[in-house]
């Protein structure tokens, strides 16, 4: 019997004296978004090109419903991908490209008119894809993907372009794909939308996962058992939670991260030192927080400060 969603396992791959890929592995399942983030060079593009067949590996497998891409008969009706939202023929319309491409499938133009619906592309379906925005080619391809109804949906950075409605609509669109049953898999720099998008988190560096995970455990385990002051007076704060064996940080204007004494304790102590604070509550990191902290040892590209003098 095989294994519903994406299994990737192993994957090795060189370019030259470059290692793209060193031991890649993940799963994603039927009902979950997965959401795949990394720095530039982390492996990520090159892992969906591999899933999809475009390119081959040294080593490892990648397979989709228990077999590689090659394998699987009317692909689209198994998997739907979006990898590049510019490569459209600039001469045809969005109606045009859907039908051909529905025609490879064996698919007809009325399959195609009810994923122009979904995507909300009715009224410029008819226009040349020349004059569409980032935004509209987005939704077009996501519409591709969809065109053979497959249990599986690979995106790559689709909130590209996004206006705000659209943005909102994406969220709402993946996650209402997952509850239907289909294993989402989301590759994105935007944090806040991974974060309020996926269930389940990959993080890649340098050829790896160095995270596999649910997104609120990470959350979780990044936020620790911190706790957060708003105060006007952060030095005074500090210098008094710091003689009670507290380990005190700085987090921003008007705000101190606290760890080794909890929130009651914190509160006692302010009030016994009279520091002004307005809020004492438990920390939550955000998912950027999580990413740069896991990636910090894997970014291949990192610009130096630079300094402002007068």
């Amino acid at each position: 019997m095989s294994t519903p969603g994406i299994v990737v396992a192993g994957l090795r791959k060189r370019y030259g004296s470059a290692l793209a890929l060193d031991g890649m592995s993940f799963t994603v399942r039927p009902g979950v978004v997965t959401g795949l983030i990394g720095p530039n060079g982390a492996g990520k593009s090159t892992t969906m090109r591999v899933i999809l067949g475009l390119d081959s590996v040294d080593e490892g497998t990648a397979l989709i419903d228990g077999k590689p891409y090659r394998d699987l008969r009317c692909p689209l009706n198994h998997v739907g991908s979006l990898l590049d939202a510019a490569s459209l023929h600039a001469g045809r319309s969005g109606h045009g490209h859907l039908l051909w491409l529905a025609h490879s499938q064996g698919l007809g133009a009325r399959r195609v008119n009810q994923v122009i619906e979904q995507v909300g592309l009715a009224s410029v379906a008819r226009r040349k894809t020349g004059g569409y925005s980032l935004g509209m080619r987005q939704r077009l391809g996501i519409a591709a993907a969809l065109l053979g109804d497959p249990q599986i949906i690979m995106l790559d950075e689709p909130f590209n372009g996004m206006d705000p409605d659209g943005i909102v609509w994406m969220r709402g669109f993946l996650r209402s794909l997952a509850a239907q049953g289909r294993a989402v898999l989301v590759s994105s720099h935007l944090m806040s939308e991974v974060q309020d998008t996926a269930d389940h988190l990959v993080v890649a560096g340098r050829g790896k996962a160095i995270a596999d995970a649910g997104v609120a455990d990470l959350i979780a385990a990044a936020s620790g058992n911190r706790v957060a002051v708003r105060t006007t007076a952060g030095t005074h704060a500090m210098r008094v939670l710091a003689h009670a064996g507290a380990t005190v940080a700085a987090a921003g204007r008007d705000t101190i991260t606290v760890s080794g004494l909890p929130a009651d304790r914190i509160v006692t102590l302010l009030s016994q030192g009279a520091v002004p604070f307005s809020e004492v509550s438990a920390h939550r990191a955000t998912l950027e927080d999580v990413y740069l902290d896991l990636t910090r040892e894997a970014v291949e590209f990192r610009a130096t400060s630079m300094e402002v003098t007068r």
